[in-house]
């Protein structure tokens, strides 16, 4: 990809008239939007965008080693969780039911906006298992809730990932190719509210990161940021209302998880969706509770182990851990290549953490995003 060229391109121009001129390159034909064709449920229309993706997705933390119990504590299991992995956690929970540590064991499961539910633990909502957007919303819950080596592991506490997609119309009539094509006059945006949703705030700052992955400033990033959300027509509690919004027929681009729009896909819905060529990895963390009892801990060691992993990616999230055999993914845009890596990937790190992140972007007073959305 021409980054040196495109970083020309950023510095002469950012506004909603010249989108086309900021120049991010077409999508992967592997990631591009497309009509869908029933019997391979890949993206027909797929190849009208192409250079965003090359490669297979290759997870560098290795599989934990721990042996699994033999025998079940029993017991039930409360999943506090957000919406987004809902499917999954259920095939997740049904696995596990039939392993010789889920024998027995009961679940009951709540789901909403990310951050909402982080508070409903902190006020007492029972929770044995909480499966979280942010890191933050689990770690506001140390250590009266959560234990403060929850993420000491491995895989720092992070159980699923994906990264930040555009899904579209079927056949993807107004040919959005990336980051660009978004901020073009015309084009409506359904992204969630980053006050309540984690998938909002992952969706921002892919958004934002990509004019820095492909040469520009910051100061040309917050800009593009302005552009962007004057072209959000909605912006629902969570990424799977957001989902919801865009499916009734709301908007011409849902800004969302990868796994989320597979998904939808696999559910029968009609849209498809684009991995950019800059995007963003979403990590999602799990954790258990202090006074959570010994099935809660056996479920989250089943969640992080090979076969854990292998549900997740069949239900559109990219493996954490190496080792895991994917297979075909159904609902992908090329179901036997589901997970193609994007030419550029910005991590949480790279911005450099939450901490700084939350600050910068989100303070309620002073954030970017507050400022933008609130006009000044």
């Amino acid at each position: 990809m021409g980054i040196s060229a495109g970083r020309g391109r950023l510095v002469a121009v950012i506004g909603v008239a010249s989108a086309a001129a900021i120049g991010v390159a077409g999508c992967s034909s592997s990631g591009g939007g497309g009509s869908t064709n029933s019997s391979t449920n890949t993206s027909a229309a797929s190849s009208s965008c192409t250079g965003n993706t090359s490669g297979e997705w290759a997870p560098t933390v290795a599989a934990p080693t721990a042996t699994a119990p033999t025998s079940s504590a029993g017991g039930k299991v409360n999943i506090v969780g957000f919406s987004t992995p809902k499917l999954a956690y259920g095939a997740l929970e049904t696995a596990f039911e039939a392993t010789p540590a889920g024998k027995g064991v009961s679940f009951s499961e709540s789901y909403g906006p990310s951050g909402s539910q982080s508070k409903a633990v902190a006020a007492g909502q029972p929770a044995d298992y909480v499966a979280l957007s942010l890191e933050p919303d689990v770690s506001k819950l140390v250590p009266k809730y959560v234990a403060d080596s929850w993420n000491s592991g491995a895989n720092a506490g992070i159980v699923s990932q994906s990264v930040v997609v555009i899904a579209v119309r079927p056949g993807n009539p107004k040919h959005i190719c990336g980051w660009s094509d978004l901020i073009k006059s015309g084009i409506k945006i359904v992204t969630p509210d980053p006050a309540t949703s984690g998938s909002a705030k992952w969706n921002i700052l892919a958004a934002y990161s990509h004019i820095l992955q492909t040469g520009g400033t910051k100061a040309q990033a917050e800009d593009y940021l302005k552009a962007f959300f004057k072209n959000v027509v909605a912006k629902p509690d969570s990424g799977a209302d957001a989902t919801t919004t865009f499916l009734s027929g709301v908007g011409d681009a849902l800004i969302s998880y990868e796994n989320e729009a597979i998904g939808a896909r696999q559910a029968g819905k009609k849209l498809d969706y684009v991995v950019p060529a800059e995007s963003f990895l979403i990590q999602n963390p799990g954790a258990v509770t202090v006074k959570a009892g010994a099935s809660a801990g056996n479920f989250l060691q089943f969640v992080q182990s090979t076969a854990g992993q292998a549900i997740f990616a069949s239900k559109g999230f990219r493996p954490v851990t190496s080792g895991v055999t994917v297979g075909s993914v159904t609902g992908a845009n090329d179901p036997a290549n589901p997970f193609p890596n994007p030419q550029h990937l910005e991590t949480i790190a790279d911005l450099g953490g939450w901490k700084t992140v939350n600050t910068e972007f989100f303070d309620p007073d002073n954030g970017i995003v507050t400022k933008i959305e609130g006009g000044s």
